[in-house]
């Protein structure tokens, strides 16, 4: 890195933490523009701008500011509190949104960890000399673009001389229909089965009125639709009938191929639908976040827990009793995946069947894991998470060690 050209950098972390608490980030977002301005060869002006700008609603431009200051400079060290690291991690990375990595910056916040990011893929090639460090973890997270990325690292990292976590090929079986293959037969498991399916395909359909038997067997009506590559609900819907079909696929015209799924009703008695964020670490379970709403599409954000103290209080239940409770009646499910998905580090959202089964709604490394909550709001969230993260700081202390890989 050339430092001399480059202001500090401040990070997704830290940025994110103040939209968390309702910091208006447009004044800091102007006065990086005009130090862009200034000097438009500051790659970490440029990459923070990336950050302040997605966080307030510009994706696009985001986009746009984080290739520029990728065009300029692929490598990026987060600052550190502590003067000694006690590892250093050398992250693979993508071009994207938060969505498209895994977290690092939010699961080593403020820790010992010393964390440099090395953006690669798509007109940014590995570079042949690296910085030491003492473990290499693959950040990029599975989608159509990364597919290439993550088949040539496989060759490349085939003789590492460091350890890694998560190995890309593992990374690339992340897809849906690709996951259900790996876990429809797990043990407590229960996966709907997930179809790719091309626009045309679904216009045809829509078009003639004709039966989805010929693409999805004996799945039905109602259904779960979604573009492929798509995250955090964009896109998402239920379809309970053709006619619908018709009018959800003008919604997305640049949609060319769409995952199908047969909708599971997962409402429990109190006619509340619940979702469960858990990472698994080295293949042990920690519950990141618990969150219960009206709807069935939930997530965290809008399934208003800070306004209700009934559901904090069960999420506080859970956390508390996670290791006694969910974890105990579903660690032979939570072993299978970890068995048979091969990776360090992993991201589950999912629920409980009323028959007791684990059910499976995404498997992925690059769900947002943080703690920046309120802790007045949310006093119970920070021992949770702190174990959480000492638990992963671990995971990259034992890699370290002598035949840790």
């Amino acid at each position: 890195m050339n430092a001399s050209r480059n202001s500090p950098l401040i990070g997704q972390a830290a940025f994110t933490r103040m939209a968390v608490a309702g910091t208006n980030l447009t004044p800091l977002g102007q006065e990086l523009l005009k130090r862009a301005a200034a000097n438009p060869d500051d790659a970490h002006t440029l990459l923070d701008l990336s950050t302040v700008l997605l966080l307030t609603g510009n994706r696009e431009l985001s986009l746009q500011m984080q290739a520029q200051a990728l065009q300029i400079q692929q490598l990026y060290r987060l600052p550190m509190h502590q003067q000694r690291p006690a590892l250093r991690l050398l992250a693979l990375m993508t071009p994207g949104d938060m969505m498209a990595n895994t977290p690092l910056e939010f699961l080593l916040e403020k820790s010992d960890v010393e964390l440099t990011l090395l953006y690669i893929g798509q007109n940014l090639p590995l570079p042949e000399a690296l910085p030491e460090h003492d473990v290499l973890f693959v950040a990029i997270g599975e989608s159509e673009r990364n597919l290439d990325t993550l088949r040539r690292l496989q060759d490349v990292l085939a003789d590492w001389p460091h350890p890694i976590v998560n190995r890309p090929e593992n990374i690339a079986r992340l897809a849906r229909d690709d996951v259900w293959n790996a876990l429809h037969d797990a043990p407590g498991v229960l996966i709907p089965q997930t179809f790719r399916v091309s626009r045309a395909d679904l216009e045809e359909i829509a078009r003639t009125r004709q039966s989805l038997s010929g693409l999805l067997g004996d799945t039905d009506f109602p259904l779960i639709a979604r573009p492929v590559d798509s995250h955090a609900g964009k896109g998402l819907v239920k379809l309970s009938v053709i006619n619908e079909l018709e009018d959800y696929l003008p919604t997305l015209p640049d949609a060319q191929e769409f995952f199908l799924s047969p909708y599971v009703d997962y409402r429990q008695d109190d006619g509340l639908f619940r979702k469960y964020r858990i990472a698994l670490i080295g293949g042990q379970p920690y519950l990141a976040h618990l969150a219960i709403s009206g709807h069935w599409i939930v997530h965290y954000v809008n399934a208003e827990m800070a306004n209700n103290a009934e559901r904090r209080a069960e999420e506080a239940y859970a956390m508390s009793h996670f290791d006694s409770g969910f974890a105990r009646r579903h660690r032979a499910a939570l072993a299978a995946i970890h068995q048979r998905m091969g990776l360090d580090y992993l991201g589950l959202d999912c629920s409980e069947t009323a028959d007791g089964k684990l059910l499976i709604f995404e498997v992925d490394t690059s769900m947002v894991v943080h703690a920046m909550d309120s802790p007045e709001v949310f006093p119970y969230k920070q021992p949770q998470m702190r174990k959480l993260f000492a638990a992963f700081r671990q995971l990259l202390l034992d890699r370290a060690q002598p035949g840790g890989n």
